[in-house]
């Protein structure tokens, strides 16, 4: 297998697209935080000190995914179309699930922008409710599904994952 970064002297390289012709692309990504029951129903509530978890953490997940390549050294500049971040309440193991949808229509694939906007949404839930739960955990970040480009479409199965 052959990493696309690397060139044949082992180097770290931007991939070239100048070749490829532009296409619709579309990817989601989705990941969880996990806190406890009091903290958990702050955010629900909107009692939160620092006010509106899940607003300041949308705006947060879509500014991310823009700048992803300000982020990730060897990711293409891209002009996304279109971004959403959601939240998913999971009352009964008190979590909450973001999803990030990205599109745009270019010559590489959005699945970096859509994992960035997910990891900084979390990252920015944690932020806003650290005061109230150090424990809080995230996990389970992933590619959900991606469309277009050249290896076609991607939809994740859970068997066979680490």
């Amino acid at each position: 297998m052959e990493f696309s970064h690397v060139d044949a002297n082992g180097n770290a390289v931007m991939v070239d697209v100048s070749g490829k012709p532009p296409t619709k692309r579309r990817a989601v990504a989705a990941g969880r935080i996990r806190m406890s029951r009091d903290c958990f129903l702050a955010v629900r509530s909107g009692a939160a000190k620092k006010g509106d978890v899940l607003g300041v953490a949308q705006v947060a997940g879509i500014m991310a995914a823009k700048r992803t390549a300000d982020l990730i050294p060897l990711c293409h500049r891209l002009n996304l179309t279109n971004c959403r971040l959601e939240f998913t309440l999971h009352p009964e193991g008190y979590e909450i699930e973001a999803v990030c949808t990205v599109l745009c229509e270019g010559q590489t694939g959005v699945e970096m922008e859509a994992l960035t906007g997910v990891s900084v949404s979390l990252l920015t839930v944690y932020d806003m409710c650290k005061a109230v739960d150090k424990r809080m955990e995230m996990g389970n970040i992933h590619l959900v599904e991606k469309q277009g480009g050249k290896s076609g479409d991607f939809h994740f199965e859970s068997e066979g994952c680490l």
